[in-house]
């Protein structure tokens, strides 16, 4: 499979592009010019830019399979910049005819989390929670085929390959999950109909 992954230079899109190589797809792997890239490999072609620049994201995104979005945004930030971005990413893939994409958001956008610790997130992270959310809202709406991977909190790296999921709201599980696994989820999803236009909570 051929696929563009926003946000490569992030800790969770460098997973997302080194698992991805490692199981043959060739990958498109699209980072700011801030970014650092320390590895080379046959399957792996750089692209530096900004999805907030439209043209640039839809030039990314032409000729490829699918589309994986790592972009992230920090929790001070006022600038709608995560929606922004997923509204150009929508707008190159209706451009070029591609129809699959996996969207890392983080749990809380919808206010599935219980308690206190959602409480704290809503508290903290509003503007990212609510930005998420946005973006969310744009690729349910967008007629394309979508899947959302909300993690509950980042801890460690390791990856096991066997994590929790739930539809609805949050797993039942631990309240953590690894980049690495996190990563998985986002590869697996693409090829994995069951995954069609469902937003998806993860935990250990």
């Amino acid at each position: 499979m051929k696929m563009v992954v926003f946000g490569a230079g992030g800790r969770t899109g460098r997973l997302v592009v080194q698992q991805a190589l490692e199981q043959g797809h060739v990958v498109t792997a699209f980072l700011r010019a801030s970014h650092r890239w320390d590895f080379a490999h046959a399957g792996l072609r750089l692209v530096r830019g900004d999805a907030s620049d439209g043209e640039a994201a839809a030039a990314a995104i032409a000729g490829q399979d699918a589309v994986i979005s790592c972009l992230g945004a920090r929790r001070w930030e006022r600038v709608a910049q995560l929606s922004r971005s997923a509204e150009h990413i929508i707008a190159g893939m209706q451009r070029h005819g591609v129809a699959r994409i996996s969207y890392l958001a983080c749990a809380g956008i919808y206010g599935e989390i219980p308690g206190l610790s959602g409480i704290a997130a809503r508290l903290l992270q509003r503007r990212v929670l609510a930005d998420h959310r946005r973006a969310a809202d744009a690729l349910a709406a967008s007629g394309l085929d979508w899947t959302i991977a909300r993690p509950i909190r980042f801890s460690g790296w390791r990856l096991r390959g066997d994590y929790l999921e739930a539809r609805q709201g949050i797993p039942s599980g631990k309240s953590r999950i690894s980049r690495a696994d996190t990563a998985h989820f986002l590869l697996r999803a693409l090829k994995d109909p069951l995954y069609s236009h469902q937003s998806i909570g993860l935990s250990y």
